[in-house]
């Protein structure tokens, strides 16, 4: 008995060894093949003896190593078992099965029943250790004609996807056994419809040829599921919305159907035309390359347009920017909402430019003023402004000066610059005249009150040059005095020779 225990032990060990080993060796050697030009992809799994053990269905397939182990008295027994593509599969000296058509499962148990009817107590194992792969070729409506490893897990669509065309059709695609038997396949009825009767597992030198597609059209819009189908004969219209765009979306407007033909050959290609509801019950024909377009209720939203000192990474909105450099966002609002609550739902938009408290709307010419600053920082304020289709609310650009006034070249009013003194101010106003003496200037800010040259400039301060120089005003008066005064001389000249006479 202890003899047969050791026994057993050896022949799982050796089993396991040889199963690691051998799958080692099959990774390494699809992965070579893998590297060669048309050989598989990086979707398609690699040869698993596991993985096909692990499943009801794995088909027994030509070019598949098989494992038996069993003990014979107290002597192990081990040897490998490949399946060639007469699918007769020699069983020691103990008989033939034919395993064609069988899964691993059937084979493994008429293995097993077989060497257990001459060997009760061989205790007898029969494992799957290298799983077979061969080719498969790939032609028709395809980049080009090529071969393609595969394995008895492979499925139809892993092989044929990277091949195809922008007219290779996915519902007509033809497989042809080396029996001769052909089949039709439709790989969305396997995508959509979870069918997977049509996106077969390959068999080798299965024939693959994907036909070339006879009307695809576009759906687009309000439905559940927009995107490019490849329509059967007899699917037009109802077909295209209800079975393949999944039905039309909540606030689809049935009565706006735009229908756009690319290619016809009659007169209406290239053509847009317009159906409705009935166009659906009436099941309206189609051809190749149609768009269609579902409108939505959704796109009849009323909306207001803001513009002025707002963000111009405004998302989800249509915006435009003035030349002036305003930005202009036209926006959807409700029914009945009021300007205050649009303006709290949208605070983001509003820029350091943004003049609130002087914002107002535009409504066909009348003009409404608004209080921004009233509306996003009282919770307790009511605007009572009810939102208009098509008005415009203007937000101005904030915008502060400096004056400078005085004996300066040019006085006027100047944008504000932050972090700036006096001296570029006066700079900007073409610099001091000859009628001020030392730089000399007075500073009074908005509220009035006076402050040093050497204070930085606030917004809205008053820059007077003064008009301190005794040579500007005794050149400007001079000429006046010395006139006066040549006069009054000659005339006391006239007067004291006339009484000495």
């Amino acid at each position: 008995m202890l003899k047969k225990v050791l026994a057993f032990c050896l022949l799982f060990s050796a089993l396991a060894a040889l199963s690691a080993q051998s799958k080692l060796d099959i990774i390494e050697n699809m992965q070579k093949k893998s590297n060669a030009v048309g050989s598989s992809t990086d979707a398609q799994r690699l040869p698993d003896a596991q993985l096909a053990m692990s499943v009801s269905y794995y088909p027994v397939t030509a070019g598949d190593i098989y494992t038996l182990a069993f003990v014979v008295g107290t002597n192990p027994i081990s040897y490998s078992i490949p399946v060639d593509s007469t699918y007769q599969m020699r069983i020691a000296n103990l008989g033939v099965i034919n395993c064609a058509g069988l899964t691993y499962l059937q084979l493994k148990n008429q293995v097993e029943q077989l060497v257990l009817r001459n060997y009760p107590m061989g205790g007898v194992q029969f494992v799957l250790t290298q799983p077979s792969t061969f080719l498969v070729s790939v032609t028709g409506e395809v980049k080009q004609t090529v071969e393609q490893d595969a394995w008895a897990l492979t499925r139809l669509s892993t092989i044929i996807k990277q091949n195809f065309t922008n007219y290779s059709s996915h519902r007509n695609i033809t497989i042809k056994s080396t029996s001769g038997r052909t089949r039709k396949y439709d790989l969305f009825k396997a995508e959509r419809d979870g069918d997977l009767s049509q996106d077969p597992f390959l068999r080798p030198g299965d024939k693959i040829i994907v036909n070339r597609l006879e009307r695809q059209v576009s759906i687009s819009g309000a439905v559940e599921r927009p995107g490019t189908y490849e329509l059967l004969e007899g699917e037009n219209l109802k077909e295209l919305i209800e079975k393949y765009g999944g039905g039309l979306a909540p606030l689809a407007d049935p009565s706006r159907i735009e229908l756009y033909r690319k290619v016809s050959g009659k007169e209406d290609s290239g053509n847009k035309s317009y159906l409705n509801k009935k166009s659906i019950e009436d099941n309206a024909p189609l051809s190749c390359y149609d768009s269609v377009f579902i409108a939505s209720y959704e796109e009849l939203t009323p909306v207001v347009f803001v513009e002025g000192a707002i963000s111009t990474t405004i998302e989800t909105q249509e915006t435009s920017t003035t030349p002036e450099g305003s930005t202009i966002v036209a926006a959807k609002f409700n029914l009945g909402e009021d300007y205050a609550y649009f303006v709290r739902r949208n605070k983001d938009w509003f820029i350091a430019e943004s003049d609130l408290s002087n914002a107002y709307v535009n409504r066909a010419g009348q003009i409404i003023k608004l209080n921004l600053n009233d509306m996003l920082y009282d919770a307790s304020y009511r605007a009572n402004v009810e939102m208009k289709p098509n008005d415009t609310l203007i937000i101005p650009f904030r915008q502060y000066f400096v004056t400078v006034a005085g004996a300066v070249t040019n006085p006027g009013r100047f944008p504000y610059i932050p972090d700036r003194d006096y001296e570029y101010y006066v700079g900007l106003a073409g610099g001091f005249t000859s009628s001020n003496a030392h730089d000399a200037v007075l500073l009074t800010d908005i509220n009035g009150k006076k402050y040093s040259k050497k204070e930085l400039i606030t917004p809205e301060t008053t820059i007077t040059a003064k008009s301190n120089s005794f040579f500007y005003n005794w050149n400007r008066y001079a000429p006046t005095i010395t006139t006066v005064l040549s006069i009054v001389v000659s005339a006391l000249s006239i007067y004291v020779t006339s009484q000495t006479l």
